[in-house]
């Protein structure tokens, strides 16, 4: 059933991708730096992040921020302002180093040595669907064992992994309506 929602909203439904909703979901578990980088404190906490081992200097450069060593000192002490390609290039090389960060941790903790995490889905809005083209989709909860892929996949910021782990791992789980839950309001988990 996934894959055929290749005209999804004809009708006027909305939702997003359910392996969007739990990027999103382990993004927000992930945490971090809650000031924007555009904000002077928000950008130093960010390099500081990005800059305080030789470890993560690497999984910044590897992640997309090439900068030489002065740019990034004259950033740090203030002399020079980043442009906003290169604010860009830090939030997302901070959000990418991150994510490998905190995968380890989140992995174990979803997984709970085989119990897995329980899941809410809520189903697609169809509040703007004509009556006769509105179609039964129910509020489910299952329980998720296996995070590996899923986890892994977002960690590395292959978003068609996700999609794939969740809509042939994950989502068969439901039963035969299954396919109904390809585009969600929210997915809904805690670790």
């Amino acid at each position: 059933m996934p894959e055929k929602n290749l005209d999804f909203g004809r009708f006027g439904a909305q939702g997003i991708k359910g392996s969007d909703a739990v990027a999103r979901k382990l993004d927000e578990l992930a945490g971090g730096i809650a000031t924007p980088v555009t904000a002077r404190r928000g950008l130093i906490a960010r390099l500081h992040y990005l800059t305080k081992s030789g470890k993560s200097r690497q999984a910044a450069r590897k992640a997309g921020l090439t900068v030489t060593d002065r740019t990034l000192k004259a950033w740090l002490e203030g002399k020079r302002r980043p442009s906003k390609a290169s604010l860009e290039r830090i939030d997302a090389a901070y959000r990418a180093v991150r994510r490998q960060n905190v995968a380890r941790h989140l992995l174990k903790r979803l997984n709970r040595e085989g119990r897995g995490t329980r899941v809410e889905i809520h189903p697609l809005n169809q509040s703007q669907v004509a009556r006769p083209h509105q179609r039964v989709i129910e509020y489910r909860t299952m329980n998720v064992r296996r995070w590996d892929k899923i986890v892994g996949s977002w960690a590395a910021g292959d978003y068609r992994g996700l999609d794939d782990a969740w809509t042939t791992d994950v989502l068969p789980d439901l039963g035969s309506q299954w396919g109904q839950y390809e585009y969600v309001t929210n997915v809904g988990f805690a670790a």
